[in-house]
């Protein structure tokens, strides 16, 4: 089941484009041209609606969906017929376009509400198959990047822990054994092992920034991992939701083809950053030909295990820096 946070966002974005004159008479209606949205789900909704739970993120998108309504990008002041909700359905496979809402089956809208995260990824997809190549994942990452530091540094948390219950290599640890450090380690690295594992996760930075690099070489290939850094598709695509702020974001999420007839990628660079945990900083140098000015893009990824130290695979978290209004290829709707 959905929690009631992601129902709010989706549903009552699709109820602001109806054209109803506020939210509560939108919630009283139900309208059945909603799909996927049963009784169940409007109870929750009114119970969470009548004790103010989420009340920012209601009022935030109805208004999204009032704006959509409304836009000359979107649907012009033309009810929609029919709005699909994707709801707790998950595709067997990876979808490339994050849509919630499917509207008169050709408007695809997401809803991002409090994230600048782009994507979750593996770092073997990202550092490896830089985002087009969905290999499968080779093992630990980090022995990957960096064997050597991290091997050296694995010994001392290994004397640290108990080296009789703990294989010698880092490589050879199971999952029993990743179990035992995951409880044996405080959440923060003790302090005479925290100078050296600073050196390990910029190792690993640099190691993984300079894969990607070699995994685009050119500069054609480096524009096309961009768009999928921002998630350009062939299908242009909505965004409704609120900042980090909670202030709005309306936007369409344009095309390759789009951003291409705009801006000229100048360069895409990566680059290892010293930081408390494996970090890879990037930016994009643009040339948007239709103000004739120079365009920044900037973001970083975040490389940690998924279940704390040691435990779980690592995985690639892709933030991006630049307001979301002001990223090449996001074009902001415009203002009812």
């Amino acid at each position: 089941m959905a929690a009631i946070r992601t129902e709010i966002s989706e549903i009552v974005t699709g109820l602001g484009l109806f054209g109803f004159r506020d939210l509560p008479r939108a919630l009283a209606a139900r309208p059945r041209y909603i799909t996927n949205v049963d009784d169940s789900v409007y109870d929750r909704l009114d119970e969470a609606f009548e004790v103010g739970l989420h009340s920012d993120v209601f009022e935030t998108a109805f208004a999204n969906g009032v704006a959509f309504a409304r836009a000359e990008e979107a649907l012009r002041g033309r009810p929609p017929w029919i709005v699909e909700w994707k709801g707790p359905h998950r595709p067997p496979a990876y979808e490339q376009i994050p849509a919630d809402l499917r509207v008169d089956h050709v408007y695809l809208i997401s809803c991002k509400y409090g994230s600048n995260i782009l994507h979750n990824s593996s770092p073997w997809h990202l550092f490896a198959g830089a985002l087009a190549d969905r290999s499968k994942n080779y093992g630990d990452w980090f022995v990957e990047a960096a064997p050597r530091s991290y091997q050296s540094f694995y010994d001392q948390v290994r004397r640290l822990v108990g080296p009789r219950v703990l294989p010698e290599m880092v490589a050879d640890l199971e999952p029993a054994h990743r179990k035992l450090l995951q409880k044996s380690l405080p959440r923060r690295w003790p302090t005479e092992l925290r100078p050296d594992w600073e050196l390990v996760a910029y190792d690993i930075a640099r190691a993984s920034a300079d894969r990607l690099l070699a995994a685009t070489s050119t500069k054609s290939h480096r524009e096309e991992l961009l768009w999928r850094l921002l998630r350009l598709q062939a299908s242009p695509y909505f965004v409704l939701g609120a900042d980090m702020r909670g202030d709005p974001l309306q936007y369409r999420v344009t095309t390759p083809w789009d951003f291409r007839t705009r801006y000229r990628v100048k360069s895409v660079d990566l680059w290892g950053e010293p930081a408390g945990q494996p970090t890879v900083r990037w930016r994009a140098d643009l040339i948007d030909r239709q103000h004739s000015q120079t365009r920044i893009v900037e973001g970083h990824v975040e490389i940690r295990w998924s279940h704390g130290k040691f435990a779980g695979a690592p995985e690639a978290k892709v933030y991006l820096d630049t307001p979301h209004h002001d990223v090449a290829g996001y074009e902001v709707i415009s203002r009812p």
